[in-house]
């Protein structure tokens, strides 16, 4: 036998907890009748009550209640074997971890906004397998697709300026990488997010796009940042920013026009980041379970266990309506002329 919510068996305590309620109070039901009443009047009472029948009466409740909360705790056992697919979308997540991701023009920085947006995104999936590509100067993919959404978010943790020791932003490298990381073989299914501010220094990024476009990739990309530009945190972690050789401050601007030519090269989507989760669920449930076509990502055999619980609901609702109806007092017109 098995248990789907094990939790609940704690509530059995219940169960002692009534039997010593009513010990105690037939006790006090006792020692009261024997201080308050003579003789006689004992005897009469004595005579109308069904001792029997109440001690039935919390016999029954106390075992109703037990069978209920053991309903609750959902008892199984007997199981069938059940084929389970899992179908779903390849999709590979590249994250811009470039300087300019650490200004504070998006709260907390930008980079973190990504970081808890990706968090949450994996909470979204329906099945699909996610892979994650961190980029700046160069490009490298950190975590492959998986299905162990787990092991993603850990992934995650890691992403920093520091992890990628050239400097700059090639998004074109980006792209290439994610393109590889997909099965060569497969034409569907495929769909990269990419994640930057769009300030794109390195590589031919149309060229890019084109060629995952071939590969049957599409591309949704997702902006990072304010259009009126905001300084870059100082390398050396001084807190100041960081300058030009003239000593001018350099601005980190988002470049949306950039961002959607590379989405609608390959038939894709772009939004902005904004507060709360709304630009994934758009490009999540609007576009990519939208547009782009599912696949088999598994097949496995899963022993699917039977539900009891319906037996010890029925059970425990039989002896309640048993309970109500038993009476404790003798019918006895004797009395009621006495009365």
């Amino acid at each position: 036998m098995q248990f789907g919510n094990m939790q609940y068996l704690l509530l059995l305590w219940i169960v002692p907890a009534l039997v010593f309620f009513y010990l105690w109070a037939g006790m006090r039901r006792r020692r009261r009748i024997r201080v308050f009443c003579g003789p006689d009047q004992q005897q009469r009472l004595a005579s109308s009550l069904l001792q029997g029948r109440r001690r039935l009466k919390a016999a029954l409740l106390i075992l109703a209640v037990g069978v209920l909360v053991a309903a609750m705790a959902r008892p199984r056992w007997g199981y069938h074997w059940e084929d389970v697919k899992r179908v779903g979308v390849d999709i590979i997540v590249a994250v811009d971890v470039s300087r300019s991701m650490l200004a504070e023009d998006i709260s907390p920085t930008r980079l973190e906004r990504a970081r808890r947006k990706l968090r949450d995104f994996t909470g979204m999936l329906e099945g699909d397998r996610i892979g994650l590509v961190a980029f700046a100067g160069s490009s490298f993919l950190q975590c492959p697709l998986t299905l162990d959404y787990g092991a993603f978010s850990m992934f995650l943790s890691y992403l920093s300026p520091e992890m990628i020791p050239v400097p700059g932003t090639d998004m074109a490298a980006a792209i290439r990488t994610a393109t590889k990381a997909f099965n060569r073989q497969e034409r569907t299914s495929k769909a990269l997010i990419l994640i930057t501010d769009g300030e794109h220094h390195e590589g031919d990024i149309m060229q890019a796009a084109q060629e995952a476009r071939r590969e049957g990739i599409r591309i949704f990309v997702i902006g990072i940042g304010t259009p009126d530009g905001t300084p870059v945190p100082a390398v050396d972690g001084s807190g100041g920013f960081m300058k030009d050789r003239s000593g001018n401050l350099i601005l980190s601007r988002l470049d949306e026009k950039s961002l959607q030519k590379i989405a609608l090269e390959t038939d894709g989507a772009y939004v902005r980041s904004v507060t709360g989760d709304l630009d994934l669920e758009t490009i999540y449930h609007g576009a990519i379970k939208k547009d782009v076509e599912s696949k088999e990502l598994s097949a496995s055999r899963m022993k699917r266990w039977e539900e009891r619980f319906q037996w010890f609901t029925a059970a425990g609702l039989l002896l309640l309506l048993l309970e109500f109806f038993i009476r404790e007092k003798r019918r006895d017109s004797r009395l009621k002329s006495d009365a």
